[in-house]
């Protein structure tokens, strides 16, 4: 079959303002297009990025999940034990990280994660309750309890955010937005790399368990601190925007609001269903490790592929009326986290720190509603927010 090509760029200004009509375009022109700019296939329809995801044999993540490959350019910083990794490389770090961080530790955290985003909520409430939602809520929040659970100090920690601007960019081509970040990045690798010390990070967390997996063999002394920087690198940026998007989505759904507010048990499913309507992790890359039929297509043997997550995840094939952002869905399925192996280990805690801030909201807030422009911030892989003014109703 004739791979259709299309001369779009997914990573100039105008489709990352809007990438909607650019991913109607690709579901449509067939199950690949060749992006002639970039020499590299395209999936954007659910059932082909869900699968490829699934398939890390034949759609291998080791060469690299940005455009760069790996077998032939050195990447900017170690790649990453959990997302840049196959197994059997992949297997030890993800089956530590999936002990430490999975559903059943995560329980000793839930209290006290509810207590701090109520006293968030009470100070927002009376400080007005009018601000920006990304700063006072998405941002404020994670970087508060998160790093607090890894074991990080506090000094330092909005390194974070700038750090994972700067990675998820450089998975696409270096264009203005990775030059923007290149200044400061040597710097801010070389504070979240001392973070990741055994002797920095403080006992009984994230970090700490980690240090202890090596000291009992699971793990070597080279992959600890990797392994920790993993959490740091993607545990942040993607929760503030998968929080940003439930917000927006909220302050724009009045009624899924009172849904929620009626049935606070629908938090997690806000969140999930908030995940799949934006989702925050728009493209990966993977490489084809052989020539690779997908429905009746070619795709050749070390050729880049690029995955629209965000695509698939507002494809009419696999949702009705996907742009509705709807409590009623089940969002399960969704490919916002991944799919399959490679599927975003940290999960669980994103979805237990937007249950946690969405739940003291809807204690104490009747309404959201915008109180000026938003605005996007532009990422090659995120979808992001960089100011959403709302304001909070106090019940």
């Amino acid at each position: 079959m004739l791979t259709p090509d299309s001369d779009a760029d997914p990573f100039d200004h105008a489709n990352l303002e809007d990438p909607g009509p650019l991913h109607e375009k690709l579901r449509e022109a067939g199950p690949v297009v060749r992006l002639a700019r970039y020499d590299t296939y395209a999936l954007a329809r659910y059932e082909h990025v869900h699968a490829a995801l699934t398939d890390w044999q034949r759609f291998q993540s080791g060469a690299g999940v940005g455009l760069s490959n790996f077998r032939y350019e050195k990447p900017w910083r170690p790649p990453s034990l959990l997302l840049e990794a196959d197994p059997p490389h992949h297997d030890a770090p993800r089956r530590v990280l999936t002990k430490i961080i999975g559903p059943r530790s995560l329980h000793r955290l839930r209290d006290r994660w509810a207590a701090e985003a109520d006293a968030l909520v009470d100070r927002v409430l009376d400080g007005g309750g009018t601000l920006d939602a990304v700063p006072g809520l998405a941002e404020a929040f994670p970087l508060r309890v998160f790093p607090d659970a890894v074991g990080i100090p506090a000094e330092g920690r909005a390194n974070l955010l700038p750090y994972g601007d700067h990675l998820f960019n450089a998975f696409g081509p270096p264009n203005d937005l990775v030059a923007q970040g290149n200044p400061r990045i040597a710097g801010l690798s070389a504070w979240v790399n001392a973070q990741c010390a055994r002797d920095v990070l403080t006992p009984g967390g994230f970090g700490a368990d980690i240090w202890a997996a090596a000291d009992r063999g699971e793990l070597t002394g080279e992959q600890a601190p990797l392994v920790v920087r993993s959490l740091l690198s993607a545990g942040v940026d993607t929760t503030v925007h998968g929080l940003s998007a439930v917000l927006y989505a909220f302050a724009t759904n009045p009624a899924q609001w009172q849904r929620l507010r009626d049935q606070p048990s629908l938090a997690r499913v806000a969140f999930d269903e908030a995940v799949r309507w934006e989702s925050p992790v728009q493209t990966f890359f993977r490489t084809a490790t052989t020539d690779v039929t997908v429905d009746g297509t070619t795709i050749p043997e070390g050729a880049k592929i690029l995955m629209f997550l965000g695509a698939a995840n507002r494809d009419p094939r696999r949702w009705d009326d996907p742009d509705r952002f709807d409590l009623g869905r089940d969002p399960s399925g969704h490919v916002g986290f991944g799919m399959g192996l490679h599927q975003c280990v940290g999960q669980h805690i994103a979805r237990l720190e937007a249950a946690s801030l969405l739940t003291a909201l809807a204690r104490r807030v009747t309404r959201l509603e915008l109180a000026g422009p938003v605005r996007r911030h532009h990422n090659n892989t995120l979808r992001a927010w960089r100011s959403i003014p709302i304001r909070l109703h106090r019940s």
